[in-house]
This record gives structure tokens, sequence and C-alpha cells, in this order.
């Protein structure tokens, strides 16, 4: 009786955490991927459900699926944001404009537009970045550290077309620091 109950919450365990990937990957348009997390999700959820119904007068049975379900989404939740798929566009609002905080985020590798806006008391400039999810937490703390009052804006864009998304991200931060290296080298020697 109680090792169908821990079977049930140990599946449980997988379940959720496979339920919640697949509805990112789907959101995030990843077709194959969510149809593969789909069968595996399938097939754990109708075992489970099935030791649940096997004999509905055990409440162990019962209070492990729910206990499980709650667990997992906890569990899913940690393994979505530790994965961090897919990309995020932040929006920086800046007092002024800030030259080593646009020459810093440039040089660890982040692509950066800048425009002056008009705030509700004076201009006001903006820093636009689109980078991958697992870089958003280094963008802001770069922006706190140069701007402690700026306002960051973070959300998830469905699509983008162009840019300087994945690997030309990298060799842009390469030849930033190419350039800056070369800038450094002439000021030195002249």
């Amino acid at each position: 009786m109680v090792w169908q109950a821990i079977i049930i919450f140990i599946a449980q365990l997988l379940f959720v955490p496979v339920l919640t990937l697949r509805t990112i990957m789907m959101v995030k348009g990843m077709k194959k991927r969510t149809a593969a997390m789909g069968i595996l999700e399938g097939a754990i959820y109708v075992g489970a459900l099935g030791l649940v119904f096997s004999d509905l007068s055990n409440y162990y049975n019962m209070a492990a699926y729910a206990l499980g379900f709650g667990v997992g989404l906890y569990i899913g939740a940690l393994i979505e944001e530790k994965l961090a798929i897919g990309y995020v566009t932040i929006e920086a609002n800046i007092p002024e404009r800030n030259e080593p905080l646009i020459t810093r985020l440039r040089e660890v590798g982040f692509s950066v537009s800048t425009s002056p806006v008009e705030g509700m008391n004076s201009t006001r400039y903006r820093l636009d970045c689109t980078a991958r999810r697992d870089r958003e937490k280094e963008f802001i703390y770069v922006v706190e550290q140069h701007e402690p009052k700026a306002f960051i804006a973070s959300y998830e864009p469905r699509s983008f077309k162009g840019g300087y998304i994945t690997k030309a991200m990298k060799k842009r931060r390469e030849k930033f620091l190419k350039k800056k290296r070369r800038e450094q080298n002439e000021s030195q020697s002249a």
C-alpha cells in the first residue's frame, strides 16, 4: 500500500517538471522538443493516475499525488530558472548618457542601443538590449554598479529578426575589446 504512494509521489516529481518544461518549450515555439516532452509527460501521467484510480479508498495514494504535484511545481520552477530558456529584452532608463556604463556593457558582450528620451521633468537616456535570459541578472548588475538610480524593465520578446543575437554578440565583444586595446596602445605610445 505505502509503496504505491511512494511510486505516485516520485512519478509526480518527474511529471510536473516535465509539464513545466513542455509548456515553456511550446510557448517558445520549440515544436519537436515540445512533442517529445509531451510523450514523456503523457506516459508518466497515465501511470501515476492509473495507480491512484486503481484504489480510490487509499488516501495515501491521493495525498502522495497532491503532495508530489506541489513539490514537482517547485522543482519545475527551479529547473526553469536554471535553464533560462530564450531571450529577454531589457530597457534601462538612466538620468544622463553614461559612457563608462555603455562601454562596460559592450565589453562584457551585450549589444546596447542608446537613445535620448523625454522623461517627465527632463531628457533621459534609454539603453536597450536583447540578450539570452541567463544573462539578464548580469546586465542588471552592471547597470546598478554604474547607475544605482536606473529604472530597469525587462520582458520576453515573442520573436525578433536580425541584430546581434547569439554568435554575433561574442564576435562583437571580441572586436570591441581588440579596438579598445589598440586605442590604449596608440595613446600610450603617443
